[in-house]
Formats: C-alpha cells, structure tokens, sequence
C-alpha cells in the first residue's frame, strides 16, 4: 500500500513530504565535518514548516556554516497554514508568498550564554535584511533560485519526489553535493542509474525501515495504520525511503564480508542472462569471479573498492550489455527470469578483488 500511495503521489503531484527532525538528525549527525564553512541551500522547503531549516538554523554555529539560505515554494500546500515556527519581520506567511531566508550568522541575541532556536526566532523576527520576498514562486528551476543554487556548496532537503529525476539532473548540472531524500526505487532511473554506476550518487545511512512524513489535510490515506494524528497534524508512514547524496561516507568504504563459496546448484544462471542468481547480498559468494545478479538493496551495501557494477537489467533491455544475453533465449530481457520466472530488478555486478 506503501508503493501504491507513493505512486498516487507522483501521478497526482502531491508529493509534499514534511520530513520529521528526528530523521534529519539521525543522517546528518554523520556529516558534520563537511558542512563546516560550507553555504547550504535547503530550495525545497518553506522555512515556517521545514524542519530541515529548524535543523541547520539551531546548529548554524555548532556546524560551522557560512551561511544558510532557505527558499520557499509558493504552491506549497502547507506553507505557513499549520504549523508555523516562526513569524518573520516583513512577511505574510498566511498569504503563501514565496520568500528566501538567508542567514550569515546567528548570536546570543537574548544573552542567555547559549545559541539555539531562541536566537534565530529573535533574528528572523528582528532583521528585515534576513527574510526577503522572492519575485518568481520559489520553484528550485526558475533562475531566481538557480543563481541561489550556483551560490550553494551543499544542498540538503525532501524533494517532491514527482520530480526527483529533474531535481537530481539540476545538481549534477551545477555540480553540487548534496544529501536528499527519495523513493529507493528511484535506483532503477537510467538517469539516477547511471551516477550510481558512475561513482557520482550512492546512499546514505538511513535507509530503509518506517518514517513518518507531515502530509497536508486533505491527502488521502487509505490505509489507517499508515496514518496517524498528532496535535492536529496529519502524518503518513512510508518505507523505501532511502537518502541519497555524493558526499562521503564510512560505510560505502565499508568491505561486505563474503563467506560462502560458489556451487551451480546454490547459484545457478538466469534463463536469459549470462550471470548468477543471488537472492540476497549476503550470500554472494566469495570465490566467483563472473558477473552476479542481485536485488537493487544491494546498493545500500555497495563499496566501489570492493565491486564493480557491470550495469542492470534495464540496461540489458536497451541493448547496451549484449554480451550479457543468453543466446539460446527466445523471450524477453527486460526483466531477468529464473526457472520461468520474472524477478524483480537486479543490479549485475563483479568481485573486484577476484582476477581471471
């Protein structure tokens, strides 16, 4: 059910995920190294609702950041309707006006010998320079905040999942790290694909299992123990939820122990691929030195010292791996088939530290 609403969402565009805090901070507590004198553009997120701007404003000074600047979107269906964090000296957050928050420092404004959320409210609340009206709606492709982008060294946010190939395309584009959040199944995009194989994207740390995301009132969840109610505000539980980015991290240098040992009766060949069948990354056997097939949850494992990606079984189905095609098959290669049977996608890959 899971599936089926996330793909309601992207049919409907109304993919407008409110990431709670205490998933933002179960991620980026692994990064903080990096953003120190780093800018960050948070351009998927009204500053009044995101929490994602409630995390980098509260730790501005423990992070080290250069600067911070938030970009609102004005179709945003909750923007400054349900739960405002802040009200800003200036704006109308009732009127849904599109707006940028960019803040270069924050003080002990309030003399409390702490730096906090109480700073930034007082900052926001106080200085016209901080908050100021956009002239275009706030979608991250409009120029106005592109040349915000051009400015940005990390970009951290949800994006609307809808749109997650053009979103990526636009980061890549301008050549930015980043670390967002998206649909697991995303893996199978030949444009997010191909910087996965590339060494350009791979995932973060928390992935998988539940999150629970703010929705707006009127999203249709079907199923009631995918929702929830808390002080009014509605939440919807979806798993392949992963986090996606390019910047570095431990556990993609992390060697995946192999401890079994190859047989053709545990691991025999797809119908119509030239490769093994793994079930499961565990089992990849540790002495087989030609391609392996294995689930796309692979990737969350995936050490590029360790394994090369040889491609997947999208690429089979555009020609580009003919030399992966069983000759003898007669059927289909967009998908491969054991024993007559259509698996879900697989990744081909290889065991760099084995040599012919």
């Amino acid at each position: 059910m899971a599936q089926k609403n996330l793909q309601l969402a992207k049919q409907k565009k109304t993919d407008e995920f409110y990431t709670q805090l205490v998933d933002i901070e179960k991620e980026l507590k692994h990064y903080k190294d990096q953003f120190r004198g780093k800018v960050v553009y948070c351009n998927c997120d009204d500053p009044f609702e995101s929490n994602f701007f409630r995390y980098f404003a509260a730790n501005f000074n423990t992070l080290g950041l250069k600067k911070l600047i938030t970009t609102s979107y004005v179709k945003s269906p909750i923007a400054g309707g349900q739960l405002p964090l802040f009200e800003v000296k200036g704006l109308k957050p009732k009127g849904k006006e599109p707006f940028k928050i960019e803040i270069n420092e924050v003080l002990d404004s309030n003399s409390d010998g702490a730096i906090g959320l109480s700073d930034v409210e007082w900052l926001l609340k106080h200085d016209a320079n901080v908050s100021t009206p956009l002239k275009g709606d706030g979608d991250f492709r409009s120029q106005e905040c592109i040349e915000l982008l051009k400015e940005a060294d990390i970009v951290v946010t949800n994006p609307p999942f809808s749109l997650f190939r053009k979103y990526v395309a636009q980061l890549v584009e301008y050549d930015k790290k980043f670390l967002i959040l998206g649909d697991q199944n995303a893996i199978t995009y030949k444009e997010i694909f191909k910087l996965i194989k590339e060494n350009k994207l791979w995932f973060g740390y928390d992935n998988g299992g539940t999150k629970w995301f703010q929705v707006p009132d009127d999203y249709d969840i079907p199923t009631e123990s995918r929702k929830k109610i808390e002080d009014g505000i509605q939440y919807f539980s979806m798993g392949r939820v992963f986090w996606f980015t390019n910047l570095d991290t431990i556990k993609r240098h992390e060697e995946l122990t192999l401890y079994k040992k190859f047989s053709p009766e545990e691991y025999p060949e797809f119908d119509n691929y030239i490769a093994i069948s793994v079930g499961r990354y565990m089992d990849i056997p540790m002495d087989y030195d030609g391609v392996i097939g294995v689930p796309i949850t692979f990737l969350d494992k995936y050490n590029p010292e360790q394994f090369e990606i040889v491609g997947s079984d999208y690429n089979i189905k555009e020609g580009l791996l003919p030399q992966l095609v069983n000759p003898n098959w007669q059927g289909k290669t967009d998908r491969a088939y054991l024993k007559g049977k259509r698996l879900y996608s697989r990744i081909l890959i290889k065991n760099k530290r084995l040599k012919k």
